[in-house]
């Protein structure tokens, strides 16, 4: 979407990394590393002789924590309430590969959000739309109307800093 919004011609293709694998001391340790794990895996099976090579990863964190992607219902609810009133920031990591450059970026941006209501975080829950999201979170769509603050851009916290790209391009 964010690619598409930027007038970006793309063609949406992916080998998967497994991130389980992973050991790192800090979310942005985290985040280069699965983004270096996807570059290297979709750089072997496509290469970027023909076409540039664009590969992205996301982390959330809050309170010291890194939130990775929730395993069921009950895990991404402990993994939203420790985002709920506090201070979270999203973590983008970018590398961008053509034949002229190479482009590597990690982006922060943080959010003051404010308590999550729990009838609409339970419906958030029971809708599903956390699945596969980093820390759950969904900056334009459940944790909007609770965004207090915005320090950064928000394509990054939608998995992408289409600014830092563009300027590039």
């Amino acid at each position: 979407m964010l690619l598409r919004e930027a007038g970006i011609e793309f063609i949406q293709e992916s080998y998967d990394f497994n991130e389980d694998s992973i050991v790192a001391r800090t979310p942005k340790e985290f985040v280069y590393l699965a983004t270096l794990g996807k570059y290297e895996t979709n750089l072997r099976a496509f290469g970027c002789q023909e076409l540039p090579l664009l590969v992205a990863d996301t982390v959330v964190t809050a309170q010291g924590k890194i939130l990775r992607k929730a395993k069921d219902e009950a895990d991404a609810r402990e993994i939203l309430l420790s985002q709920s009133g506090n201070l979270t920031s999203i973590i983008t990591c970018m590398i961008y590969q053509s034949r002229a450059r190479k482009i590597i970026d990690i982006s922060q941006t943080t959010y003051s959000f404010r308590e999550f209501d729990r009838d609409a975080l339970e419906e958030y829950l029971k809708n599903g739309e956390w699945t596969g999201k980093a820390g759950a979170c969904m900056v334009e769509g459940f944790c909007k109307p609770y965004i207090e603050e915005v320090r950064g851009y928000e394509s990054t916290a939608m998995g992408l800093n289409i600014e830092v790209l563009k300027a590039f391009l």
